[in-house]
C-alpha cells in the first residue's frame, strides 16, 4: 500500500477506536466489527463484504506496531502534523532555513519554492515558477529511509550525513510497494498454506499462517519492485480472497460447524461423532431436552494459530422428518396427546406486546 493509500484512510475511524487507542482496544473493536460484519451472516451482501474487507485491513495495519507508527506519521504529515521551526538551532532547523526554504533549496524553488505539500500553505509545488507535485511516497522517502528512523519515522540523523545537509549527492530511491490479490480455500486459510505468485513477470513463494480471513492483508517484506542505487526493494502487499465453506466457517480461532440431530436426539439427549478440520473426528454429548439452535463448545478443538489454539463450537440444527406414516405417526399423535397442556408459545404475545 501506497503512502497516498494511508492518507486517504482512517482506519481509526474504520474501527471506531480513538488515535490513542491502545492495542487491546484495537482488537476487541476489530473482532466486534469482523463478527458483525462477516460474510457468514451476510451473504451476497457487497456492502458489508466490503466494509468486513474494510475493517480487515485497517486492523492489518494498526495491529501491526510498526506499520501503525508508519501511518501515523504519514497522516499526521498529510493533516499538516509535520512542522519544522525555522531559524537557527531550532528544531527542524537546517542553517536557518525553515522546511519550504529545505524543499525550495532542493527542487530549485526560489520565490515559488514548495508552498503546498499536503498539509503546508495553500497551493502547489511550483519548482522555478512551474512543474508537478511531487510524489508523497517521495517525500516519506527522504525522512524515513537513509539517515531517518527506523520505519519512516522522523528520529535523529534525518537531517546528517546521507539527510539534507551532507553534501554527497542524490540519495539512493527505495522501491515501490505492490499490491497483490490471491485466492485461497477455507481449508488453507484454516490450516495454512504455500502460495506462489507471479508479481512484475517473477515467481514469489511465502507461507500463509494458520487462521487468515477473508479480506486479510499480508505484508511481505521486500518483495516489492527493486530499489535504486543500493536502496532496499519496496514490500509486497497481499491481499487473501478466502473461498466459503458449505460446512466450515471460522470466528476468529473458533470453527463452528452445524450439526443435524433427530427429534428423539434432541428430546432424549444422544452422543455425536462430529468431524474435525484435520479429518479426525471427536465425540459431543448433547444433553436431554437441547433445543435446535443452540451451540455446544468442544475446547481446543478449533484452530491453531501463533496466538492461541481456538475451540469447536458446534450448533444443534433439529432435523423434522419430511413423511411420517404408519406406527411413527401414531407415535408423534401420542406424544401430541400426552403433551397437550404445554404451550411453546406461552407468554410470547406479552413479551411481544412490551
Amino acid at each position: 500500500m501506497s503512502g497516498q493509500d494511508w492518507l486517504d484512510k482512517d482506519f481509526y475511524k474504520v474501527l471506531g477506536v480513538s488515535k490513542d487507542a491502545s492495542a487491546e482496544d484495537i482488537k476487541k473493536a476489530y473482532r466486534k466489527k469482523a463478527k458483525k460484519l462477516h460474510p457468514d451472516r451476510h451473504t451476497g451482501d457487497k456492502n458489508a463484504e466490503e466494509q468486513f474487507k474494510q475493517v480487515g485491513e485497517a486492523y492489518a495495519v494498526l495491529n501491526d506496531a510498526e506499520q501503525r507508527q508508519q501511518y501515523d506519521a504519514i497522516r499526521a504529515m498529510g493533516s499538516g502534523g509535520a512542522r519544522f521551526a525555522a531559524g537557527p538551532g531550532g528544531p527542524g532547523g537546517a542553517g536557518g532555513a525553515g522546511f519550504d526554504d529545505i524543499f525550495s533549496a532542493m527542487f530549485g524553488g526560489g520565490q515559488g519554492g514548495f508552498s503546498g505539500a499536503r498539509g503546508g500553505r495553500p497551493g502547489g509545488f511550483n519548482p522555478a515558477g512551474g512543474g508537478p507535485e511531487p510524489d508523497l511516497d517521495d517525500l516519506l522517502r527522504m525522512f524515513g529511509q537513509q539517515g531517518g528512523a527506523p520505519g519512516g519515522g522522523f528520529g535523529g540523523g534525518g537531517f546528517g550525513s546521507s539527510g539534507f545537509g551532507g553534501g554527497r549527492g542524490p540519495r539512493p530511491s527505495a522501491g515501490q510497494d505492490i499490491d497483490a490479490r490471491t485466492k485461497i480455500s477455507f481449508r488453507q486459510a484454516a490450516l495454512g498454506t504455500e502460495v506462489r505468485l507471479n508479481v512484475d513477470g517473477r515467481t514469489v513463494t511465502t507461507r500463509i499462517p494458520a487462521g487468515v480471513h477473508d479480506g486479510q492483508r499480508i505484508r511481505l517484506r521486500g518483495k516489492g519492485r527493486p530499489g535504486h542505487g543500493g536502496a532496499p526493494a519496496g514490500d509486497l502487499m497481499l491481499t487473501l480472497d478466502v473461498e466459503p465453506h458449505p460446512v466450515w466457517s471460522a470466528d476468529g480461532a473458533d470453527l463452528r460447524i452445524t450439526v443435524p440431530v433427530s427429534f428423539d436426539e434432541a428430546v432424549l439427549g444422544a452422543t455425536l461423532t462430529v468431524p474435525l478440520l484435520d479429518g479426525g473426528t471427536v465425540k459431543v454429548k448433547v444433553p436431554a431436552g437441547t433445543p435446535s439452535g443452540r451451540t455446544l463448545r468442544v475446547r481446543g478443538k478449533g484452530l491453531v494459530t501463533k496466538k492461541r489454539t481456538g475451540d469447536l463450537k458446534v450448533t444443534v440444527e433439529v432435523a423434522v422428518p419430511t413423511h411420517v406414516e404408519g406406527k411413527a405417526r401414531q407415535a408423534v399423535e401420542d406424544l401430541r396427546d400426552a403433551l397437550a397442556d404445554e404451550d411453546p408459545r406461552a407468554g410470547l404475545a406479552e413479551a411481544a406486546a412490551r
